[in-house]
């Protein structure tokens, strides 16, 4: 019965439910402009919901701001956190001091290893 039930129809190509009865949410159209490129995008919202005041570009990825009749959305990144990096990371648990002798042990550890600190003399291949 399944298999005469589904016979003729794509799957996934058309919907089986009408739009009767179905009443749409009002919208509104918010206009973002790039910050980098120029280039206005335009997007429909619920007319209740709250517009973003950035929004990512689609052609360039940039930070495009919300545009006001007065021109657009002034964001502020002063509480904005700069990514920590390895090294931050690794200044947080070492002084300067204790890297500079770690590095010197282990340089130390490389040339013993190889056998440059028996000969200074000897020159590598």
């Amino acid at each position: 019965m399944a298999d005469r039930s589904l016979r003729g129809i794509r799957l996934g190509a058309q919907s089986l439910q009408s739009e009767e009865g179905v009443v749409f949410m009002e919208r509104k159209e918010h206009v973002y402009v790039c910050s980098s490129c120029e280039r206005e995008t335009t997007l429909m919202f619920a007319a209740d919901a709250e517009a973003p005041e950035t929004w990512e570009c689609r052609t360039c990825g940039g930070e495009a701001l919300l545009k006001l009749d007065k021109g657009t959305v002034e964001v502020d990144h002063s509480g904005d956190k700069a990514a920590r990096t390895h090294w931050d990371m690794l200044l947080e648990r070492r002084s300067i001091e204790e890297l500079e002798e770690i590095l010197a042990e282990r340089l130390a550890f490389i040339r013993d290893r190889r056998g440059a600190g028996a000969d200074p003399t000897r020159k590598s291949a």
